[in-house]
């Protein structure tokens, strides 16, 4: 049987789906039964048997620190895919973030080496690939990571959080670590890259011009599959389609959603003003914080992402992120037929 933490997350639901079509036994974890309901909700957009699909999991609830519930979850499992994480960019979380990252995939580390588990497939991010020299162009699975760089809190715990899983690579533990750039895909419109298909649609004015990763949640998906259905073992791989320009993804799904594209230009000057009342808002009134003075300098920086160490060693084909930007934004207009645009994504 395969284990799956943060089965109710983007990647987690996708992952599921697949692997019941495919006919595997599957474990889930999930953090609340609320959470349930937006798993559920992506198998909508891929069948329309739904319940039948969804019942063939075995749902277990469990936090990442609940040790009892965890060892109950591994009970017969044979693989696990751990792509149960916090994500969060505000400084004020750190200590939350350390505890769910890294003290968590430590969790599933230790009982998957005292379950004899075959074989752990981790979530990691780009964020926590280092950045190299200032001359380093393209960035590699083996490039360097500096500590004394300001990283995001974000960025600090995931990067943790692998040295834990090469940890259990010591001890003992077969591992693959896919580290997928910004992933497209349908269905958290409130949340990450979802939450931002929803912002454009609405009207996005500014945007910046860093460069990032960006990839397909299919070409992830099967990535992970294809990993952990091969002999590859202890390896790490960037899961990147291009890089793009905050500005060529904004203009892009704009033109997808037949909207007017962001024309405004924000500026690090600004962004240094904008980061600064960002804390003092949040040292006064106590608000959380929205833009950190790590996040304000990352959204500006370009950085290249090579993807040829996953397509050397899988033969792997990444969707055009034309192509993936095109879906995604047919997910999102369909379901603006289905529900009211402000109970469903606002």
């Amino acid at each position: 049987m395969i284990l799956v933490t943060g089965g109710t997350g983007l990647v987690g639901s996708h992952l599921l789906y697949k692997l019941v079509k495919k006919g595997f036994k599957v474990r889930a974890i999930y953090r609340s039964k609320k959470k349930l309901d937006a798993a559920r909700h992506v198998f909508s957009y891929y069948s329309n048997q739904v319940e039948a699909i969804f019942s063939k999991i075995d749902w277990v609830e469990a936090h990442l620190n609940d040790i009892p519930a965890l060892t109950k979850a591994f009970k017969n499992i044979t693989k696990v895919y751990h792509c149960a994480a916090l994500v969060s960019f505000d400084p004020n979380e750190y200590y939350t973030l350390r505890k769910v990252n890294i003290e968590g995939t430590a969790n599933i580390v230790n009982l998957c080496l005292a379950n004899n588990i075959e074989k752990l497939c981790y979530v990691s991010s780009i964020a926590a690939i280092g950045h190299g020299e200032p001359n380093d162009n393209i960035i590699t699975e083996s490039t360097n990571w500096f500590p004394e760089d300001d990283h995001n809190v974000y960025a600090i715990t995931k990067y943790g959080a692998e040295i834990e899983v090469w940890r259990g690579v010591q001890e003992g533990l077969d591992v693959v670590i896919v580290n997928p750039g910004f992933i497209f895909g349908p269905g958290f419109w409130k949340t990450s890259s979802g939450n931002l298909f929803k912002k454009i649609y609405k009207g996005l004015k500014y945007y910046t011009n860093g460069v990032s990763g960006y990839v397909d949640i299919d070409d992830v998906v099967n990535s992970m599959l294809l990993l952990m259905d091969s002999t590859i073992k202890n390896e790490r791989y960037i899961l990147v389609s291009e890089n793009l320009s905050f500005k060529e993804f904004a203009t892009k799904t704009a033109e997808a959603f037949k909207v007017k594209p962001p024309e405004k230009e924000v500026s690090k000057i600004l962004l240094q003003i904008v980061w600064r009342i960002d804390w003092l808002n949040h040292f006064i009134r106590r608000k959380r914080r929205k833009l950190s003075k790590q996040m304000a300098k990352s959204i500006t920086e370009n950085h290249f992402y090579s993807n040829k160490k996953v397509i050397e060693d899988l033969g792997i084909k990444f969707k055009s992120t034309d192509e993936s930007i095109n879906q995604t934004c047919q997910f999102f207009l369909s379901e603006l037929g289905k529900y009211n645009l402000y109970s469903v994504f606002s």
